[in-house]
């Protein structure tokens, strides 16, 4: 079928949650995918930070292939190998001493908040269970990850939401401050915002943060959902403030597109659940946890995590440039391979569409200034050429 007839069917037969897509892609190969009707893109999204060994990666397709024809699925109520040794990695890549696996980071999410509320029942006050959020966070859609995001646009559809979670802005210690009080149990932030942004924080943010929750006697949880797994130039993004939270959220990268989440944290906090607190049927199944073992593997072995480095920097080097060629492009921010294009017009739409039209695909964020660029990490320097060589086209299109 052609790309019109699969995006027919897709107003037809789907719940319309994600708008009305125009292209379906059929075919993927490292940094390119090609789509129904044949035509190939360079994929500067990557799933939305995901594809983190690009697209069918051999050695990731192989994982999956081998776990499949072996066993698939048994139950957590029975030892699941690779589960156990993709935790042993975990926790030698972190500073965790235990993981959960769920299937999503809205999941993940949810562990930690029940997680931290269980630790805080064994070590706090009664009253102790509110968790702080930042503004223009994203944690997830469930009820409570929904609640949890600091975006109203995401949480008033759905009122009357979950209690116990308050708000102050990123990037501002002494709001956080004057937020945790003896209600409070835990500060649940991401470390780069992601879907706020792609917002990097002062350095002295996240050591004063954690200073804090020491001083206070609560718990700080980093969602590395988007952030994890060398997308930053580090394994997590935390690496790079000199800080530990105390429980660790991930899953878009981590098994190189194959549902899964993980709740990470040290000893104490996680040893807080006790059997029958937490649960999930699919969480670490066979498949899930030989992708992500071997994601590990990749990751590894080719360097990626050095690569997301340099080319990020890349990136950041050539879109300075831009800026003095184009008014439209005013520079761009992030860290890594997690950037957004800052553009001085609020025409993100327009820029991904042309884009996209030109064969690569970016991401229109929130905020009409921004265009978020998340490429798989295994990218090219060459790749990178071609990317920024059609986002200049697309934005002198955008400008005219």
């Amino acid at each position: 079928m052609s790309n019109k007839e699969y995006c027919e069917k897709l107003r037809r037969y789907l719940a319309p949650t994600y708008g009305a897509p125009q292209v379906a892609f059929v075919r993927g190969r490292g940094a390119w995918l090609w789509d129904a009707d044949g035509r190939k893109y360079l994929d500067f999204l990557a799933g939305i930070a995901v594809c983190s060994t690009g697209h069918c990666h051999p050695r990731v397709v192989t994982a999956i292939q081998q776990q499949a024809s072996t066993l698939i699925h048994t139950s957590n109520l029975y030892c699941i190998p690779p589960q156990v040794e993709l935790a042993k990695r975990l926790v030698e890549l972190s500073f965790a001493d235990r993981c959960f696996f769920a299937n999503s980071g809205a999941e993940a999410n949810e562990a930690a908040i029940k997680m931290a509320r269980r630790w805080a029942g064994r070590h706090k006050a009664s009253s102790a269970r509110t968790i702080v959020t930042a503004e223009y966070s994203f944690h997830g859609r469930t009820l409570a990850t929904v609640t949890a995001t600091g975006q109203a646009k995401y949480r008033e559809p759905f009122a009357p939401l979950p209690g116990g979670f308050r708000y102050v802005p990123y990037d501002d210690i002494d709001a956080l401050r004057e937020a945790v009080d003896e209600e409070v149990c835990a500060v649940m932030i991401e470390p780069l915002q992601g879907e706020g942004g792609v917002v990097v924080p002062h350095d002295s943010y996240l050591p004063a943060v954690r200073e804090l929750c020491d001083e206070r006697g609560v718990l700080l949880i980093l969602d590395e959902v988007q952030t994890g797994m060398g997308r930053t130039g580090e394994w997590f993004a935390y690496q790079h403030s000199g800080i530990e939270p105390d429980i660790m959220t991930l899953a878009k990268a981590l098994a190189s597109g194959i549902p899964i989440g993980a709740c990470l944290a040290r000893e104490e906090v996680a040893t807080a659940f006790q059997p029958g607190d937490h649960a999930s049927t699919f969480g670490g199944n066979f498949v899930s946890c030989a992708a992500a073992l071997t994601t590990i593997d990749v990751i590894e072995s080719e360097d990626l995590v050095s690569n997301a480095a340099r080319m990020g920097a890349l990136i950041e080097a050539r879109i300075s440039g831009m800026a003095a060629e184009e008014p439209l492009i005013v520079g761009c921010r992030g860290r890594g391979l997690l950037k957004a294009v800052v553009l001085s017009q609020p025409k993100a739409r327009e820029l991904e569409a042309a884009c996209m039209e030109r064969g690569l695909l970016v991401n229109a964020m929130h905020d009409p200034t921004l265009v978020r660029l998340a490429p798989p990490l295994i990218v090219s320097e060459d790749e990178v050429e071609q990317a920024l060589t059609i986002l200049l086209d697309a934005a002198r299109a955008v400008a005219q």
